[in-house]
């Protein structure tokens, strides 16, 4: 199956792996976001994922928008089945999430309906919840609203910190992903 991976945070950084590593995967093209100011110096460095994939020789496309004509055409050009959407920060718009030919899935780090949008985690863990999760979707129109895939429950400890829990769920996320890409090619 050929899959374009669209995420930037370095919670993406294990599901990305666990495609590379899936020899039932191709994984034909990555999305990023752009370089951009980071630290206290505001010096300009890759995101996470685009600093993990150097030397891979996998093509990355780091475009403004990815809801231009021209980021589209360059989607298309790598005929992908399936998009995989992991912490990218920018929202797709219908006309992106029809190129896949199986559609967009997205890796959300909460049990939906539970914690749309941004910092789940956070939100997890500041309201003193017992358990939190991974939650693998079809992507549609909607915030975190289309059709749940898959869905895994981890603990959260009283001495869990929101690093903690943001490590356990991008180990739980890649584990789930690929359950989920075998279910979708079969």
């Amino acid at each position: 199956m050929r899959v374009v991976f669209m995420g930037s945070a370095d919670i993406a950084c294990p599901s990305l792996e666990s495609l590379l590593s899936d020899p039932s995967v191709d994984v034909v093209g990555v999305v990023t976001q752009p370089d951009r100011p980071k630290g206290r110096q505001l010096k300009v460095s890759a995101c996470a994922v685009r600093t993990h994939l150097e030397g891979s020789g996998i093509p990355v496309l780091t475009p403004q928008s990815i809801n231009t004509e021209a980021s589209l055409e360059a989607l298309r050009a790598l005929s992908p089945d399936l998009a995989v959407v992991m912490a990218y920060g920018q929202i797709l718009k219908p006309t992106v999430l029809a190129v896949p030919r199986l559609g967009c899935i997205n890796v959300h780090t909460s049990l939906l309906p539970l914690y749309r949008g941004a910092a789940p985690i956070q939100w997890a863990v500041a309201n003193g919840d017992a358990e939190t999760g991974v939650t693998i979707m079809h992507m549609d129109e909607g915030m975190d609203t289309g059709d749940i895939v898959l869905q895994r429950t981890i603990p959260i400890g009283p001495a869990d910190t929101a690093g903690r829990v943001h490590d356990n769920l991008a180990d739980a996320g890649a584990a789930l992903l690929c359950e989920a890409v075998h279910a979708i090619q079969a």
